[in-house]
C-alpha cells in the first residue's frame, strides 16, 4: 500500500506541475539578445526606448558617419541621415535597435 500512495504523489505532482508550465512563447517584441545592430528591410513599429544618443551609437557602430540629427517618426521609429560608402543616405533605428536605410 505504501508504495502505491508513493506512485500516486508523483503522479499527482506530475500532472499538477504540467498543468502550470507556460508554453512556449514567440513574441514579437523579443528583447535584444547581442548588441550587434542589425540591417534590416524595413523598420518596426512600436515604442522606442533609445534615447536620440542611444540610436546614434547603433547607427556609428553599424559603421555609419556623419550621422545628423535623429527625430523619432510617429511609429517610435528614430529617422535621420548619415554616410555610408561614400553616400549620403536616410537612415532609422526601431526599437529592436535594428538599423534600417534608404538611398
Amino acid at each position: 500500500m505504501r508504495t502505491s500512495l508513493v506512485a500516486a504523489a508523483v503522479a499527482a505532482a506530475f500532472l499538477a506541475g504540467s498543468g502550470f508550465a507556460q508554453p512556449a512563447a514567440t513574441s514579437h517584441n523579443p528583447a535584444i539578445k547581442n548588441g550587434a545592430p542589425t540591417h534590416t528591410s524595413g523598420a518596426a513599429a512600436g515604442r522606442n526606448s533609445f534615447t536620440q544618443d542611444q540610436a546614434k551609437g547603433r547607427l556609428e557602430k553599424a559603421g555609419y558617419t556623419g550621422v545628423g540629427k535623429l527625430a523619432k517618426d510617429k511609429n517610435g521609429v528614430w529617422r535621420g541621415t548619415a554616410m555610408k560608402d561614400g553616400a549620403k543616405v536616410s537612415v532609422g533605428v526601431d526599437y529592436k535597435g535594428d538599423v534600417v536605410t534608404t538611398r
